[in-house]
This record gives structure tokens, C-alpha cells and sequence, in this order.
């Protein structure tokens, strides 16, 4: 196999660095990791500092053409294949950036209301996720089903044109911040296991909503 680039992929590289010189700084070639962020719990000012440095990075990118980088043109995104998002990730990582904070809307909800949602969802949904306005979690694990779906238990019943969800999620990265969640929920028992599965778009200010952080063994709340 040959992991060296072709002319194209060396050419995109270089618009890629290109971007990220004039918009970030490299990282230190070492890491004090006693002291770094990661480190220690946090305090309310510094997770603030974090959220707001993650979407004014995320504004950066979109401001300048690089948000989105698989989607479409016509949702806003530049239409490259996944392997040309990989290469700019792969150049993004070596820099000093927030990263993760919309890994679920940019890497999973957009794709999603893209490829199935109705032109009123494109519309309100999609610019503020490419823009960091609105923040997505995913709603998919609980605590005794985890990657197999098969063992959802959340219950959405069907009334009349609502769905009344009850149930538990858990491991969800970023619900504290999150506007919406990608919520999985049993909408007919009767079926196989991997089928009744019925996916919601939900504001997470839904009355009925409960978040409550996991404290972690290292003090930090990240789920």
C-alpha cells in the first residue's frame, strides 16, 4: 500500500496548512500535560472559555470555506470526498484548536437531515451547525444498551401528531451545551429488535428533559 500522497492530495495539503497558518498557531512540540486543561477538572470560567473558543473556531472555518467539507454545495459544504475531510483533519490536529465539540452535528445529524429531512429542517438546522450557533448530541446509548440498538428500551408512543418519549440515555458527549439531540426511541415493540427504532431531531429544552453530568474518577464531567 502507498501512504504517500499523490499530486492531487499534496496540492490540497498545502491549501490546507495554507488556511490553518493564517488562523492558528501550531502546537508545541511538548506538552506539559500536568498542566494542561485536560489535566484537572475545570472551573465554570474555563468551560466557558472552552465552549466559546470551539465555536468561534467552528465561525473561523465556515467564515472561510472550510466548514462542512463533505457536504454538499448546495447545504453549504464544498461536495470533497471523506478522503480529502481526512487530510484536513489529519493538518487541523497539529494545531492548537478546539476540536470534538461538533463532531455530532457536522460528522452525523447534518449528514442525516441531508440525506432524509424535509427542505424546512435543511433550512433551519444546517447553517447553525456549520456556523457553531447550535451545538448536536446523540441520543442513541442507555444504560443497558450501549453500540447494539438492538437492546433499546426509551419508549416513544405515538399520539396523535406527537410522540411521547419515556425512557433513560446515557455517555452523551456535550449534552450540557447541546441545542438538539439526535433521539432514538422504540416506536412499535411488535417488530424485530433492530427495526420499530424511530429517530427524533429534539430540542433538548423540551419540557421533561433531565441532564444530569457523570462526575468521572478525575473530577471531570464530560458525559
Amino acid at each position: 500500500m502507498d501512504f504517500d500522497d499523490t499530486p492531487e492530495e499534496a496540492a490540497w495539503r498545502r491549501e490546507c496548512r495554507t488556511f490553518l497558518d493564517q488562523h492558528a498557531t501550531l502546537k508545541p512540540a511538548t506538552v506539559d500535560w500536568s498542566e494542561s486543561y485536560w489535566a484537572r477538572p475545570p472551573s465554570p470560567a474555563e468551560e466557558e472559555a472552552a465552549r466559546l473558543a470551539g465555536k468561534a473556531w467552528q465561525r473561523t472555518k465556515y467564515d472561510n470555506g472550510w466548514a462542512g467539507l463533505t457536504w454538499p454545495e448546495a447545504c453549504g459544504g464544498r461536495g470533497l470526498s471523506s478522503h480529502f475531510n481526512a487530510i484536513f483533519a489529519e493538518e487541523e490536529g497539529r494545531y492548537d484548536v478546539p476540536f470534538g465539540m461538533f463532531a455530532q452535528s457536522i460528522g452525523m445529524a447534518g449528514p442525516t437531515i441531508i440525506a432524509h429531512g424535509t427542505d424546512e429542517q435543511r433550512t433551519r438546522y444546517l447553517r447553525p451547525m456549520l456556523t457553531g450557533d447550535e451545538i448536536w448530541c446523540q441520543l442513541f446509548s442507555e444504560p443497558g444498551a450501549g453500540s447494539d440498538l438492538a437492546g433499546l428500551r426509551t419508549v416513544g408512543v405515538v399520539d396523535g401528531d406527537e410522540i411521547v418519549v419515556n425512557g433513560q440515555k446515557v455517555w452523551t458527549s456535550n449534552a450540557v451545551e447541546a441545542a438538539h439531540g439526535m433521539l432514538l426511541v422504540r416506536t412499535d415493540p411488535d417488530v424485530p429488535k433492530h427495526r420499530g427504532i424511530t429517530y427524533l431531531l429534539v430540542d433538548m429544552t423540551s419540557p421533561g428533559i433531565d441532564i444530569r453530568p457523570l462526575r468521572q474518577p478525575n473530577g471531570r464531567a464530560e458525559f
